[in-house]
């Protein structure tokens, strides 16, 4: 059967979900099902994607099909190359806080993360009056606007991030072989259906084993309920730092984190399950960015991780999670950051939060709503643009 090799990755996917370390509750297997769902159609899309000589870009993970601690705050698109052929990539820039390129030499697997080639944002790159932009990768290229693919180049990663939901705007993005524009593919011949479903199967098998082995290495080593000082993003992402933890609270405290707002255009907070996926962003404030959160009169955000409504701004809901990670990112950065621009962490009894929080205003339950509402719409809008 064309299907059996996918068929047998998706029996061997359902045993790695329901012996995930981590499963304790009928909870976490029931977001491992719905995580598996989202793997599978995701699978299936990248192995039909997986064209080097006619490439296209395509979404890498969202909302149904999250994947590695995705950021709430970016869209995440890739297009598989040759490191032995030449590729434009042309587009208008949207008005996002940060738009950023990345060359790989391969995919994350369970036993590394991929070698970063090359890395830059689009300070890098001349743009237009009007936004429009066109770069040029290739074997050996250089000048302006161009960027050499080293050999065993074999990905091109293209992050868009949001510091405002509600009024920046994505761009376009589109990518072509040099030497193939105006020609077609040649038409699929009668093995290609059995390959593509057997790499489709390969594609989720190791999603899943990489994305659970990712937190050993970076978080759960780390004493539970603190976060690092800010470094430097593992990957090689150009101008990204990040400090990152992990938490185990009871529903009576609240995990306060503390940290200075940065004069980076992109600052941002995000929860994430054990399944090592954002929560839900789309209907409850499980990340905040530093244009959404609000800033305390001495320049500090304070945010509040908790179970139950602690009825202020920066409240990151933990919606059930009695565990989980932090990460805080910052992007675009023009300086390397040090320990002082980053997080301190205490953790405070839930009833004693109005006292220890020094400039402490309570946000009345309705107001809250308009908040979550707001993020659904931003939220529908950024997908769909």
């Amino acid at each position: 059967m064309v299907t059996e090799p996918f068929a047998d990755a998706l029996a061997e996917a359902e045993k790695i979900i329901k012996t995930a370390p981590h499963v304790r509750s009928e909870q976490d297997l029931a977001e491992g099902y719905d995580y598996l769902a989202g793997s599978i159609r995701a699978s299936l899309q990248l192995a039909w994607a997986y064209e080097r000589d006619f490439p296209y870009f395509v979404q890498s993970t969202g909302p149904y099909t999250k994947m590695g601690l995705d950021n709430p705050d970016a869209l995440y698109f890739h297009s598989y190359l040759r490191d032995d052929a030449e590729y434009v990539v042309t587009g208008q820039r949207g008005s996002t806080s940060d738009l950023s390129f990345q060359v790989l030499d391969g995919d994350y697997s369970p036993v590394q993360v991929p070698g970063s080639l090359a890395a830059f944002d689009d300070r890098e790159i001349e743009i237009d009056g009007d936004g429009h932009f066109e770069i040029r990768f290739g074997p050996g290229l250089q000048g302006k606007n161009a960027f050499s693919l080293a050999p065993g180049s074999a990905m091109l990663v293209v992050r868009e991030v949001y510091s405002d939901w509600a009024t920046e705007r994505r761009g376009t993005l589109r990518i072509h072989r040099a030497d193939r524009l105006g020609a077609s593919p040649p038409a699929p011949s009668p093995g290609t259906p059995a390959k593509r479903y057997a790499v489709a199967g390969k594609i989720l098998i190791s999603r899943l084993k990489t994305f659970l082995a990712f937190p050993e290495w970076f978080y759960l080593k780390l004493p539970v309920n603190t976060l690092t000082e800010p470094r430097r993003t593992p990957g090689g992402l150009a101008t990204q730092f990040s400090s990152v933890g992990h938490y185990d609270l009871d529903d009576d405290w609240a995990m306060v984190v503390t940290v200075p707002a940065s004069d980076a255009p992109y600052q941002g907070i995000q929860l994430g399950s054990m399944w090592y996926l954002s929560l839900d962003y789309i209907n409850h404030q499980t990340s905040l960015t530093s244009r959404q959160a609000v800033t305390d009169p001495d320049g500090m955000i304070r945010f509040v991780i908790s179970e139950r409504d602690p009825g202020v701004a920066n409240w990151l809901e933990r919606t059930g999670h009695r565990r989980g990670y932090v990460q805080i990112r910052w992007q675009r950065l023009a300086r390397a950051l040090t320990p002082e621009d980053g997080p301190r962490v205490e953790l405070v009894p839930l009833d004693e939060l109005p006292k220890r929080l020094p400039f402490h205003e309570r946000i009345e339950p309705a107001t809250y709503q308009a908040r979550i509402a707001a993020r659904q719409a931003a939220v529908a809008d950024r997908m769909l643009g």
